[in-house]
């Protein structure tokens, strides 16, 4: 039961958004697609401990697969985000051989690099991909034959959770399993995992490409909903704000990749509506507030409040 806990919570936190903003399904949708790029993110750093920047290239794969499957071979949602899985995983498996080989800022180097090699094939195979254009004409069938894709993006929207909540739930298995339990190890202490006679260079490897098959997921959907698919899925900055999430919110504990996007895309929403030129002042003042006050991410607030009033009730006594 406590497995299940997180995918229910998760459809409950979509039913209470759909409720309290139903004339914004499509910025939530988006908070829900980018929720997944975090979480395989949250799989590669905050578990694995693979330090990446590049986790966009995975993430474009995943759309520009999906969205050539479904224009030239079949445009059924969930053969496109099977598609999307196994490019991303593709990509991330292949890279990763050679990736996992290094460590600190090469690795983060190699991993930016990546991307922009992808970002240039693509760039370069117009008559595949459109190039600078980007990917058209991409018309998806109903979601399991019944629920089309309306233009209020109610399908869009509950597509996307179910596919979350798939993900999350997937997510917690690895986490607890012993798979899980090693790739914590490695994070924490390569050194003992290897004297223990653990395959870190493998797990590593199988752990990214895990990662980029998620990354592959959110991209498909992505170029499914959006019926577009353009450079800029392969772009630096869609990385970095992933990481960004991710570190608000809390490494390698899953909700804190939810809690960080959430917040993280909510005030960048709101600021940049307000302020369209100092909108990037009150996103670079948040981060510095958890960096310096809450180093675990904001997951960590309940209990340094806790610590704190404990603090505070013990002296006044």
């Amino acid at each position: 039961m406590a497995r299940l806990t997180g995918p229910v919570l998760m459809i409950a936190l979509a039913v209470a958004a759909y409720v309290l903003f139903p004339f914004n399904l499509a910025f939530l949708t988006r908070i829900v697609i980018m929720i997944l790029l975090v979480l395989s993110l949250d799989l590669v750093l905050g578990l694995a401990g693979i330090a990446t920047l590049g986790q966009a290239a995975m993430y474009g794969a995943g759309a520009y697969a999906a969205g050539l499957f479904a224009i030239h071979v079949w445009a059924d949602p969930l053969a496109g985000l099977a598609v999307g899985a196994l490019a991303g995983a593709a990509l991330a498996g292949l890279s990763g051989l050679v990736l996992m080989r290094t460590q600190g800022l090469t690795l983060i180097m190699l991993t930016i690099a990546v991307a922009q090699i992808c970002a240039e094939i693509a760039n370069r195979a117009r008559d595949l991909t459109g190039g600078a254009d980007g990917l058209r004409g991409i018309r998806m069938q109903p979601v399991l034959g019944r629920w089309d894709f309306d233009f209020i993006g109610q399908t869009a929207y509950w597509y996307a959770c179910a596919v979350l909540a798939v993900v999350f739930a997937l997510l917690v298995l690895i986490s607890r399993s012993p798979f899980g339990l090693s790739l914590r190890g490695i994070h924490e202490s390569p050194e003992r995992m290897e004297a223990i006679g653990a395959p870190i260079y493998r797990r590593r490897v199988l752990a990214y490409a895990i990662g980029g098959a998620i990354a592959g997921v959110a991209g498909a959907l992505t170029a499914q909903i959006t019926q577009l698919v353009s450079l800029e899925t392969f772009a630096f900055a869609l990385s970095a704000e992933a990481l960004i999430m991710l570190i608000l919110g809390g490494t390698g504990r899953l909700y804190g990749a939810v809690i960080g996007t959430v917040i993280f895309m909510t005030v960048h929403h709101t600021a940049a509506a307000n302020d369209p030129f100092n909108w990037l002042f009150v996103i670079g003042a948040m981060v510095l507030a958890v960096v310096f006050f809450l180093p675990s991410g904001l997951i960590a607030l309940p209990t340094a409040l806790g610590r704190l009033f404990r603090g505070g009730r013990h002296a006044g006594s």
